[in-house]
């Protein structure tokens, strides 16, 4: 097929600039069961009680059993659960394991698929380009309340993990987007201080490794250059002061900005790809691997793409791209090698031999031909 593809998920809205209070109703209004699902460290937070509140009487079921990285049994429990309370729509509070947790389980009830054995299949098959939209009406779709700046409410792909196996699985359906997201800068006040900055790495990343793409396109260069502006401010204005509200709404729009380079088909590389290895190998979460692989790509693909880094360096503030990304991680009190997280040099080769050769890694702008690569990109993180 020649030419390019800019694609749009089935995404119908965005609210911002109110409270979870005043957001929700409308988004539910004609919905008569409704299950919440979150995290056990936000079940009794007072986003959470906001958001029982504003579901009132539609609330059919809740859950808060959902794991770091979506283990597939937990997202197997959510698809039981959704069946047996016979919902119209799913409300996700939390990160992006909640969030890429629902949309796999709304998919496991759209496909009548109960178990792992048949879920694997279709995680493969929808790997690599997605579906169209459908014309058949789709329940329950996921309403999201992001607690974090990871920004999987606004992509139409989810990672679940394979724990036994040890490996994250990422499939894309332009359904299972949620139909809403809803960004109230209060939902982020009771996440963890390392969690929510490193989530803003993990946004950092979408946008520089999209702008530092051999396929970059204007549409997505539009959007990541002035998502890594507005990161490059807020995120350590909320180190400086965690109750800076503007800053943490400022992050929020940088954070939606920060994957819509996605949609004009241009891709991530090596430093997603090796968070998804770090991820399900080491249960190193998502934002954190950004700290550790981000400066470590760039450093090793400066012989390719120099000049676009040359604009990273002068956002963060640095002379070389993976040098100011690097301190701009440090000075949020974010960890950025690999010995930081206790992965020691000398378990390198094995993570790097648990690539299979695909997406995202190859696609990195600088080709990693192998395994021998891969090993040298992830000893610049040692």
């Amino acid at each position: 097929m020649s030419g390019q593809i800019h694609r749009w998920p089935a995404q119908q809205r965005v609210r911002h600039g109110g409270s979870v209070a005043e957001m929700l109703p409308p988004e539910i209004e004609g919905c008569e069961r409704v299950v919440l699902v979150t995290t056990r460290s936000l079940a009794d937070s007072a986003i959470a009680r906001a958001t029982r509140a504003a579901i009132g009487n539609r609330l059919a079921g809740e859950t808060s059993r959902m794991g770091a990285h979506s283990p597939i049994p937990d997202v197997l429990a959510l698809a039981a659960l959704l069946r047996e309370a016979r919902a119209d729509r799913v409300v996700a509070l939390g990160g992006g394991s909640v969030i890429d947790g629902a949309k796999v389980a709304c998919y496991a009830v759209w496909h009548g698929i109960a178990d792992q054995a048949a879920l694997l299949p279709h995680v493969a098959s929808r790997a690599a380009e997605g579906d169209p939209w459908e014309d058949t009406p789709r329940v329950p779709r996921i309403t999201a309340i992001p607690t974090t700046l990871s920004a999987a409410e606004f992509a139409p792909y989810a990672g679940v993990t394979d724990k036994e196996a040890g490996r994250k699985l990422r499939f894309t359906s332009a359904m299972q987007v949620p139909i809403a997201v809803l960004l109230d800068p209060a939902a982020t006040l009771e996440t963890p201080a390392e969690l929510l900055l490193s989530s803003g790495i993990r946004a950092v990343d979408h946008c520089v490794e999209r702008w530092c793409s051999t396929a970059a396109v204007p549409f997505s260069d539009a959007v990541s250059l002035q998502a890594m502006r507005m990161l490059a401010e807020s995120l350590p204005a909320i180190h400086r002061d965690p109750g800076d509200m503007a800053a943490r709404a400022l992050a929020q729009q940088a954070m939606w900005l920060s994957v819509m380079g996605g949609w004009a088909g241009v891709p991530t590389g090596a430093s997603h790809g090796i968070g998804y290895i770090l991820g399900g190998a080491r249960g190193v979460p998502h934002g954190i691997t950004s700290c550790l692989s981000l400066p470590a790509v760039l450093q090793w693909n400066a012989p390719v793409n120099a000049a676009r880094q040359a604009e990273v360096a002068r956002i963060f503030g640095g002379a070389e791209g993976h040098s100011a990304v690097r301190d701009f991680v440090r000075g949020l009190g974010l960890p950025v090698r690999l010995r930081d997280v206790g992965i020691p040099e000398s378990e390198i080769p094995d993570l790097a031999a648990r690539w299979d050769g695909g997406a995202p890694i190859a696609l990195n702008p600088r080709p990693v031909r192998n395994a021998a690569d891969l090993e040298e990109i992830m000893r610049l993180a040692a």
